[in-house]
C-alpha cells in the first residue's frame, strides 16, 4: 500500500493520494487550496495514474483544487450528495464573516460528478474503499476507510486530539458526537487515522486521550476489535 500526502494552502489541508503499490493507479483525497502542484509531484514521484477524487466533504478548503485536478485527468470526483451544493457555492459552508472572505471566489463543479453513500464500498484503482456517512462538521461529511489495512480517512470529522468544529452552517455537536460514537469507536485501536489537518493518529489513542471520544463513549453501545 502506498499513501502519500501534503498540507496544501493557507489552510494547511492536508491531501492524500493512495494506491496500491508505485507505478499503479490511484485515487486523491481532497485536494485543497493550491493543492494542484503537490499532486502532480507525487503523481510523478511515485509514477501514478489518477482514476478519481474523493472528497470527505464540501467545505472550501478541501475541494479548492477540485475542478482543475479532475479536468486535468479526466477523472471523476465523488461527494456526498448533502455536501454538493458547496462545490459550486463554497460561501454557504462558512459563516456569514467568513463567507464575505470568500464572496468574489467562482468555483464551479468537475465535468464528472458521483455522489456517496453510507456503507459504500468503492472499487477504485485496485483499492476497496468503505464510505461512512460522519454528518457532524457538515450535514455531507464522510469518512473512507480501507478495512483490510486499517486506515481511515476522517477529513474533519476526527483529529489527534480534538474534533472537527460544528458551528459551521450544517455543523451539529450532538450530530458529530453520534458520528464520532458509531464510526470511530467501533473500531480497533490499531486503525490508522489520517486526517484533513494535523498529524496522523489512531484509534487507539484516540480513545485514550481525545476528550470528544470519551465524551461519545456513552453513546457507542458494544465495541468490537479492541
Amino acid at each position: 500500500m502506498l499513501i502519500a500526502g501534503f498540507p496544501a494552502g493557507a489552510f494547511q489541508t492536508n491531501c492524500y493520494v493512495v494506491a496500491p503499490a508505485a507505478g499503479e493507479e490511484c485515487v486523491i483525497v481532497d485536494p485543497g487550496q493550491d493543492a494542484t502542484d503537490g499532486v502532480d509531484e507525487l503523481l510523478r514521484e511515485h509514477r501514478l495514474k489518477p482514476v478519481a477524487v474523493l472528497l470527505t466533504h464540501g467545505h472550501l478548503d478541501h475541494v479548492w483544487s477540485v475542478a482543475p485536478v479532475c479536468g486535468a485527468r479526466d477523472v471523476p470526483a465523488w461527494i456526498h450528495p448533502d455536501d454538493r451544493h458547496l462545490l459550486s457555492d463554497p460561501a454557504a459552508g462558512w459563516s456569514d464573516t467568513s463567507a464575505q472572505l470568500f464572496g468574489g471566489l467562482t468555483l464551479s463543479e468537475p465535468d464528472d460528478v458521483r455522489e456517496l453513500s453510507d456503507g459504500a464500498v468503492l472499487k477504485l484503482a485496485g483499492l476497496e474503499l468503505v464510505v461512512d456517512h460522519t454528518p457532524g462538521h457538515t450535514r455531507g461529511s464522510v469518512s473512507f476507510r480501507l478495512p483490510g489495512d486499517e486506515v481511515m480517512f476522517s477529513g474533519d470529522l476526527l483529529f489527534a486530539g480534538s474534533i472537527g468544529r460544528s458551528d459551521l452552517p450544517g455543523g451539529d455537536y450532538a450530530t458529530i458526537l453520534r458520528s464520532l460514537a458509531t464510526k470511530c469507536l467501533p473500531l480497533p485501536d490499531d486503525t490508522v487515522v489520517l486526517p484533513g489537518h494535523g498529524p496522523q493518529t489512531t484509534i487507539g489513542r484516540e480513545r485514550a486521550v481525545n476528550p470528544y471520544l470519551k465524551e461519545a463513549a456513552p453513546h457507542a453501545g458494544p465495541t468490537r476489535g479492541i
